[in-house]
């Protein structure tokens, strides 16, 4: 055993020439002994048992010393971090753009640090995330916004098992099950539904609508797109800026994960982009790039408020986007007095949905349709959209109906057909 126990009650000493052990000036108080080791960084570690505890403590430290020799050791004294002290730290170390560094600090700040921030590390079980993972059930009804916290706070825990301040990831216990993601699939906007709200903006927005619904760009991309960035005689738009909030302030920053793209431009978003043109000149916006004290950039925008400045979306999407909805009929008038229902899904993403069941039923194929999305991943496509695919039995069927079509023979069978 590399370690040892020492014994503050006793100390062993020499005298005419015979080892004896004497009483220490420590004998009868206090901890009696204590199991100390050399940790892996070198430096000198222990642990103090009371008086009849030797047998623990020499099991404690061969616990430990197994657990240096198996590359499994976590410094006890490291364990003592709280969750809130090592999660702020984690946060301030992140490499993400700053709107995510955000978005997860504020969900630890409201959702997990309040519950259990104030335990230290090496003392969670899983026990501690299923109470944690109830009482936030009870606070928020929706599953998938509870599901994207429960990931965060494993994130950390993840990170501290990295470093080396705990075993494992008490999130990813057999126990532990995480929020279940929302039921229910894409249900694309019929071409009345886009174009009823289209004809519900006022005039300087509508063309926004064509560019969600007919060439599959975000709100953000949207907001942030350059008049320099359309080619109207290539055929082809590029999206690499968007809007984006910092704190609540806007900045130009890359397309959502970085995937700056090129998607076709259909002649009929092409003409619509002009005729906007010509009604609402493009203004050039000065705004920070990435974050509130970045460089300054400047781009002519396609679409900005009433006073020349960029749009801002909150605002935007209260008093402009949802009015439109209300008169489409996509969601119901409110009781006078009182703001329209929450409407999550008919966000202006629903127009990105619309652009890719229109390319889906067009027989587009998923990689495609990823490049076009600025997705990452081509699977994150065909798990959000593989329900709006052309089935198999559908392809058979426009086979065969073109197959009767094409011989003249569409109520007569192919008997007939031939026969002819």
């Amino acid at each position: 055993m590399a370690g040892h126990i020492q014994d503050r009650w006793y100390k062993t000493e020499i005298i005419d020439g015979k080892t004896v052990r004497t009483k220490t000036d420590r004998h009868g108080t206090g901890m009696r002994y204590r199991a100390r080791y050399v940790g892996p960084d070198g430096t000198e570690k222990s642990k103090s048992f009371p008086d009849k505890q030797k047998r623990l403590a020499e099991k404690w430290l061969a616990h430990i010393e197994s657990d240096m020799a198996r590359g499994a050791y976590v410094d006890p004294k490291a364990s003592r971090v709280t969750f809130q002290q090592y999660g702020e730290r984690f946060i301030a170390a992140q490499t993400t753009d700053p709107a995510t560094r955000d978005a997860v600090e504020m969900r630890l700040r409201l959702h997990a640090f309040p519950y259990i921030g104030s335990r230290p590390l090496g003392s969670f079980q899983p026990s501690h995330i299923r109470t944690w993972s109830r009482e936030l059930e009870d606070a928020l009804p929706a599953a998938s916004y509870r599901r994207v916290i429960f990931g965060n706070v494993s994130g950390v825990f993840t990170a501290a098992v990295d470093d080396g301040l705990i075993p494992k990831n008490p999130c990813r216990a057999d126990s532990v099950k995480a929020p279940k993601p929302a039921p229910g699939r894409v249900k694309p906007w019929s071409a009345s539904q886009v174009f009823a709200v289209r004809a519900g903006l006022p005039g300087r927005f509508k063309a926004m609508t064509d560019l969600g619904a007919g060439c599959g760009l975000r709100q953000g991309e949207i907001l942030g797109l350059p008049v320099d960035e359309v080619g109207f005689l290539t055929g082809w738009l590029h999206v690499g800026y968007q809007v984006k909030l910092i704190n609540g302030r806007p900045v130009f920053a890359p397309p959502k994960g970085g995937k700056v793209r090129d998607v076709p431009l259909p002649d009929e978003v092409g003409q619509a982009l002009a005729v906007h043109m010509t009604a609402f000149p493009p203004v050039k916006v000065s705004l920070p790039w990435l974050t509130p004290d970045g460089a300054t950039v400047t781009k002519s925008l396609l679409f900005t408020g009433s006073d020349g400045k960029a749009v801002g979306r909150h605002v935007f999407n209260r008093h402009v986007w949802k009015p439109a909805l209300v008169g489409a009929g996509v969601i119901p008038k409110p009781a006078t007095g009182h703001p329209a229902e929450a409407a999550r899904e008919h966000g202006m993403h629903a127009l990105r949905h619309f652009y890719a069941s229109v390319l889906l039923d067009a027989g587009e194929n998923i990689k495609a349709l990823s490049t076009y999305l600025g997705h990452a991943d081509p699977g994150f496509t065909l798990r959000v959209y593989t329900h709006l695919m052309p089935s198999s039995e559908g392809r058979t069927r426009k086979a065969v109906n073109s197959m009767y079509l094409a011989a003249g023979a569409a109520h007569d069978g192919p008997g007939t057909a031939q026969a002819a």
